[in-house]
């Protein structure tokens, strides 16, 4: 599912599919989203890996409703491969993809004139498809958000096997917890 979908009229391209939770069924991966980024251009044909944090979709859905020109948002950053967009007074965008260890890219795109609108409701078919269900009660503690509880409970027999993980921290699982198989 495109997060990012954008496209130069000299057909550089940058898209950012997430295609999937990074650690599915563990507190302190489940929320994290893996995507793939490919940038090509002439120049360029790259395909990179990229982490998202809940907090990076806050941040990205912030920056795209403020977005005007001569604004900046951004995708990622701190931990590694970013994307900075940058609107120009002519309503066109340079986008400038870096990856630390590996290139740093800038496409000139002019985009429709939807494109915040269009992206936002990409933003929302991604939180909808992988929402955040896990809540951080303490520094490094995490459990699974009551709405996930009540959507897992539809599943049947993994229900009855959550309450010890989500006694679960960054310490590893409870000592305590008894897992029954049958």
């Amino acid at each position: 599912m495109s997060l990012v979908d954008l496209r130069g009229t000299d057909g550089s391209r940058c898209v950012v599919s997430v295609t999937g939770r990074h650690r599915p069924g563990i507190l302190t991966g489940h929320d994290t989203l893996r995507a793939g980024v490919r940038v090509t251009a002439d120049f360029v044909d790259a395909r990179l890996e990229l982490f998202l944090l809940q907090q990076d979709l806050d941040i990205w859905q912030r920056a795209l409703t403020r977005l005007a020109p001569g604004g900046r948002a951004t995708i990622g950053g701190d931990r590694g491969l970013s994307l900075d967009f940058f609107t120009h007074e002519d309503g066109t965008l340079s986008l400038t993809v870096h990856d630390p260890d590996r290139l740093s890219v800038t496409l000139w795109i002019d985009p429709p004139e939807t494109w915040i609108q269009d992206h936002d409701q990409r933003l929302r078919q991604v939180r909808e498809t992988w929402p955040s269900e896990v809540v951080e009660t303490a520094p490094n503690t995490y459990e699974w958000s009551p709405s996930r509880a009540r959507r897992v409970q539809g599943d049947g027999d993994i229900a009855e096997h959550l309450v010890p993980a989500v006694r679960a921290g960054l310490n590893g699982p409870d000592p305590q917890a008894q897992f029954r198989s049958e």
